[in-house]
């Protein structure tokens, strides 16, 4: 008995050797001591495997550039607007097409309307009216679709990321999730401390697809319906040309009717 209570001090040191030799021998307290503490987005990533962390980076790129053509569609197309409307106000304040192309200045669709009908009169002055109209309108209807072309430029990127970003982000959490069973298989454990953080990783993946794919879809839609408004208003500024066109040939008409009845 005396013995006993002698290695009574000694207890504490050999509990600690014990649960440090039990520490070191249990594979999956030594899983456990390998995980990651700090579960923010930025720890996730670099924590993630190579090419779930190429997907995230390709995400976030695609975001930029969404967000990148909005502001600079936006500034676009709120200037072809301005330009469109002052056109319309001139060509509604002119009595010819001269009158028309003094008041509308500028370098937007509204005033290449203009100077593409003044430029096709004046290629064939004495041209009959059917056949200067004909050749104006068709002269137009290629100025008012290249417009069109212009206006709708940078809009197809934004349906491409609008349409692939979910895909993509899917992907890259398929692909992690696979890693994470994979691990589990190799830790023998089905332990959620030790299976949540590869899934959280391999989710952050698509939360980042929808991140670039919603913003893309509604400014794509919002920038459908800007687009299709300055088109109406291109197709005003030609209607407005054309009336002022027929205008200015019944007038050139008549006046050699007027002299000859004069005299």
């Amino acid at each position: 008995m005396t013995r006993v209570f002698r290695m009574l001090p000694a207890l504490p040191a050999l509990l600690a050797t014990v649960s440090a030799w039990a520490d070191d021998t249990d594979p999956v307290a030594a899983l456990r001591a390998t995980l990651p503490h700090d579960l923010s987005p930025w720890s996730m990533f670099l924590s993630a495997d190579s090419i779930v962390k190429a997907v995230m980076i390709g995400l976030a790129a695609a975001s930029v550039v969404t967000w990148t053509v909005w502001l600079a569609k936006a500034i676009e197309l709120r200037a072809l607007k301005r330009g469109l409307r002052t056109t319309q106000e001139a060509l509604d304040a002119a009595d010819s097409i001269a009158a028309a192309a003094q008041l509308a200045n500028g370098n937007g669709p509204g005033a290449e309307l203009i100077r593409g009908a003044l430029a096709e009169l004046q290629r064939d002055p004495e041209a009959s009216v059917d056949s200067a109209k004909e050749r104006v309108a068709s002269r137009l209807e290629r100025i008012e679709a290249a417009a069109a072309r212009a206006m709708s430029r940078g809009t197809g990127v934004l349906a491409t990321i609008g349409a692939t970003a979910p895909f993509i982000g899917l992907f890259g959490t398929v692909w992690g999730i696979m890693n994470s069973f994979i691990g589990i298989s190799k830790a023998q454990t089905t332990n959620l401390a030790v299976v949540a953080p590869g899934i959280a990783e391999a989710l952050l993946a698509t939360a980042m697809g929808l991140v670039a794919a919603i913003p893309a879809v509604v400014i794509y839609n919002l920038f459908a319906r800007q687009t299709a408004g300055c088109r109406a208003l291109v197709g005003d500024a030609t209607a407005a040309i054309m009336r002022l066109l027929s205008r200015d040939l019944d007038a050139a008409n008549r006046a050699p009717k007027l002299r000859v009845a004069a005299e």
